[in-house]
């Protein structure tokens, strides 16, 4: 049946609820280009002013779905799981969490993407290791998965869910993006083509995150835990803090960097335990047994997964990790104990610096970023340091110091109240 896309916008924009058949056509004829820019940039508009309800949201998902091929994974010899995060401030917990989830047996295929505005991309993480190729095969993905290290972080093809990289790329342009229909749809439609069995779903809450209320936060991780339940994949939410950047670090080799160190068994204590919590869930979810994850990071089983998935996509995995070529630090003002660092501003901090891009076309700086000294609920004094900022452009400084000028928060008498860690579990949902 063919409908006119000026009739499907006006119904949505008049608050009615769109059938299943106008959303498939709508979505089959936007990827073909029947649908044309400016006519999706008014529905979703619509949507984000209007809303979905939950069989609209099940349509456009599985619409979107439809739009290209889907990956099967049943024939692998290992059950398989993965990880997604809504986007944070240091959040590097990818890199450690694959490796850590491999060495019990389960295969991780963690289809990445790249980072837009103050949230990092994990293949722009692993793209700072020299020779590291973020794009694989299908028939790749699949070797490495059954017969090679187990888990595999590559960027998703063209062929998986293209109408939502079609309808991502606009909604960046046209203040669309946090809107909870389509960020779940988007999410859970690459997510099932993806394949996986078992999805584990880090949903961020705080300045650093899309979801700045707890609230908002639950209702998209029920949406897509729902989501998940319609398409058959065991899905998991955990909600987490993200007021404050996660780890000591934020920008590509950096955080590179810092998660060696916990497949080391070191690392600051948030990733580590973040880490640890996610990978327990992908593992029970798979239905293996989940006991002494903690004692996989401190042993080296981790570590030799590691350096087996980094060297099994082109890495070269002792090669030193780039270095920015300036450095400047900034000072704490005054004594006293920090209360608050926002994550917001870090990340925007690292973005000035050229840790982050623009758009999707921009290029990123492997070395820049943001190194924290002190975190919140620790002891300072006036003129030690509270970050280091790291860039090739040094003329990017001041636009970084601008943004951190308001960043922490420092009492100097007695903090009423506990101080919530970054990536500390605020909530969870889960259809198994």
């Amino acid at each position: 049946m063919k409908f006119a896309a000026v009739d499907v916008i006006a119904k949505k924009r008049d608050g009615h609820e769109l059938t299943e058949e106008e959303i498939n056509w709508t979505i089959d004829a936007y990827t073909k280009g029947e649908v044309v820019d400016e006519q999706m940039s008014a529905l979703a508009m619509a949507i984000f002013l209007k809303g979905m309800n939950r069989e609209e949201i099940k349509a456009w998902t599985a619409a979107m779905l439809a739009s290209g091929k889907r990956l099967d994974f049943s024939s692998l010899s290992k059950p398989t799981a993965d990880k997604h995060s809504t986007g944070g401030v240091g959040d590097k917990i990818t890199l450690p969490l694959g490796p850590l989830v491999a060495a019990f047996g389960v295969a991780v295929p963690q289809l990445s993407g790249r980072g837009l505005g103050h949230t990092g991309g994990t293949l722009d993480k692993l793209e700072a290791i020299p020779g590291w190729r973020a794009n694989l095969s299908n028939d790749e993905i699949f070797q490495l998965l059954d017969h090679g290290p187990g888990a595999v972080v590559c960027a998703a093809g063209a062929d998986l869910a293209p109408a939502d990289r079609k309808l991502y790329a606009l909604r960046d342009t046209t203040a669309t993006v946090a809107t909870i229909p389509l960020i779940a749809s988007s999410i859970m439609s690459k997510k099932i083509a993806e394949g996986t069995a078992a999805l584990v779903l880090d949903v961020k809450v705080g300045s650093g995150a899309f979801m700045k209320e707890e609230s908002q936060a639950k209702e998209l991780a029920q949406t897509m835990v729902d989501l998940g339940a319609d398409f058959g994949v065991k899905t998991t939410a955990l909600l987490t803090d993200m007021n404050t950047p996660l780890g000591l670090t934020v920008g590509n080799a950096l955080e590179v960097r810092e998660s060696l160190e916990v497949l080391a068994g070191g690392g600051p204590a948030d990733v580590v335990d973040l880490t640890v919590r996610l990978a327990e869930e992908m593992i029970q979810a798979a239905g293996k047994d989940a006991s002494g994850v903690r004692a996989a990071l401190q042993d080296g089983r981790a570590m030799d997964k590691w350096r087996e998935m980094i060297l099994a996509q082109g890495g070269e995995v002792d090669a030193p990790l780039p270095v920015a070529r300036h450095t400047e630090q900034v000072q704490a003002s005054e004594s006293g104990t920090i209360v608050s660092m926002d994550a917001l501003q870090v990340g925007l901090a690292a973005w000035r610096l050229g840790a982050g891009r623009e758009r999707q076309s921009d290029s990123v700086q492997a070395g820049a970023g943001v190194e924290i000294h002190a975190k919140p609920g620790e002891q300072i004094t006036a003129g030690s340091p509270l970050f280091t900022l790291h860039t090739d452009t040094p003329e990017k400084f001041e636009a970084a110091l601008a943004e951190l000028s308001a960043a922490v928060k420092i009492s100097a008498g007695p903090v009423e109240g506990g101080i919530v860690a970054a990536g500390t579990e605020l909530g969870r949902v889960s259809n198994h």
